[in-house]
């Protein structure tokens, strides 16, 4: 930590947003309402650090200075930047509007969207942190549709949204915005630290954003970042960040909440369909500022591969917070099995609600609620399995789990136990191969 040297966080508000007469969103609130919490707390370290807010500044150059500073520092470094995105009508670039720029002086008032990335483009990897609460403009919103993202610094985890220009306020005046306001009441509400990606999910999922408002990072660009990693300069996320876990108590009736960190009732039980084995769990939206409605969202709307990253993040989190065999933990395994099912992903679903089933069967017992969905949800993947290689590895374990189970309708475990013996005829010496 002494060598790292000291933080930096620098907060800047850029031009205010305006539509028909109606403020869309106020950077100076954004800032003023950010200003109030500690360097330390926005950082997620221990180190000293410096903190500069900039407000009302209209020369690019005076942003570039402080910028310039920031990204000199050695240790850990948060860049928040809330205001109006436009267009260089000349250039073509990308500009983060100051305060009082217009169509016509875009050129000589506004930053260039380029300048931030370069800036920080040096900067050693695992120590930025840049942090956007967005408007963009109807030059610029385009733009960023072509680019699919808002690229800053492959050295810079990037969070945030970007609202697209033709949208109504949830409520008129010069108040924080939703995303700004939720990430800051989950920073506050201690004592443990969230890692930034859940603190955003979080944000994201409690801020009623608009319509088709840009969510950063992207599927692609969080799939292409390794694991979760202890930052430099960070300390462990080893605490939940709104409570104290409980046990689960046996039993449970079937649509009782899960327990993780912030949550709400999200998971109930899915109807048994008539022509098959239920599926297990569904996810469904829930509210508060539980990360499972917008990791629902994701999977809803295709993006799967974001989705599975982000509730393996909030499973590890809780793996570490709560210990491998709590409730939490099963919880959330749980979820990742249906977001691999929603994803068609079977191999994946079949492993982890067997795995989830074989849990909840050690610590509720054979006639839980919870076991039998499990259970269901593994039977309904592994029987979309065409793979002989993956029913023969997942079969007797299903089977098994199914054996100790007083299932409803035996039917069940008769199906997974004539395929695999199917299977076992198909494999011996002289058998015919389909």
């Amino acid at each position: 930590m002494q060598g790292q040297g000291r933080g930096h966080v620098l907060v800047v508000a850029g031009d205010v947003a305006v539509r028909r007469r109606v403020v869309q969103l106020a950077p100076s609130a954004n800032v003023a309402a950010l200003a109030m919490v500690p360097g330390s707390v926005l950082l997620g370290s221990d180190v000293p650090c410096d903190t500069v807010c900039l407000d009302g500044a209209r020369d690019p150059n005076t942003v570039l200075t402080r910028l310039r500073a920031a990204a000199a520092t050695r240790g850990p470094l948060l860049v928040y930047l809330s205001g109006r995105l436009t267009v260089d009508r000349r250039g073509g670039g990308l500009c983060f509007a100051l305060a009082g720029t217009t169509a016509g002086t875009v050129r000589y008032s506004a930053l260039p969207w380029e300048w931030l990335g370069a800036e920080l483009r040096g900067r050693p990897a695992g120590l930025t942190t840049v942090v956007v609460d967005l408007v963009a403009d109807k030059s610029a919103w385009p733009l960023l549709q072509e680019y699919a993202s808002l690229p800053v610094s492959e050295s810079a985890e990037v969070y945030g949204v970007v609202c697209p220009p033709a949208f109504a306020p949830a409520a008129a005046g010069a108040a924080v915005s939703g995303y700004t306001r939720h990430w800051i009441e989950q920073l506050r509400r201690g004592p443990g630290r969230p890692a930034n990606v859940q603190v955003h999910a979080l944000a994201v999922s409690a801020a009623a954003l608009p319509p088709g408002t840009l969510v950063l990072p992207t599927a692609r660009e969080l799939g292409m970042r390794p694991g979760p990693q202890q930052e430099p300069g960070h300390p462990p996320q080893a605490h939940a960040p709104h409570q104290s876990p409980h046990p689960e108590q046996p039993q449970q009736p079937a649509a009782a909440p899960v327990s993780v960190p912030g949550s709400a009732s999200a998971l109930v039980p899915a109807p048994v369909p008539d022509s098959g084995p239920a599926s297990g769990y569904e996810l469904v939206r829930g509210g508060g500022g539980d990360p499972r409605p917008f990791i629902h969202a994701l999977a809803v709307d295709g993006r799967h591969e974001e989705a599975a990253e982000l509730a393996r993040m909030w499973e590890e989190h809780v793996l570490r917070t709560c210990g491998h065999a709590s409730a939490e933990a099963i919880g959330w395994a749980e979820i990742r099995a249906d977001l691999a099912r929603m994803a068609s992903d079977f191999p994946s679903a079949t492993r982890l609600w067997i795995s989830a089933g074989q849990a909840r069967l050690a610590r509720q017992g054979a006639g839980a609620l919870e076991v039998h969905a499990a259970a269901a949800g593994a039977l309904y993947c592994w029987a979309q399995l065409r793979d002989r290689a993956l029913v023969r590895e997942f079969g007797p374990d299903l089977v098994a789990l199914l054996r100790v189970l007083p299932l409803p309708d035996p039917r069940h475990l008769r199906l997974a136990e004539r395929r695999l013996e199917a299977l076992r005829i198909a494999d011996r010496p002289g058998a015919l191969h389909p």
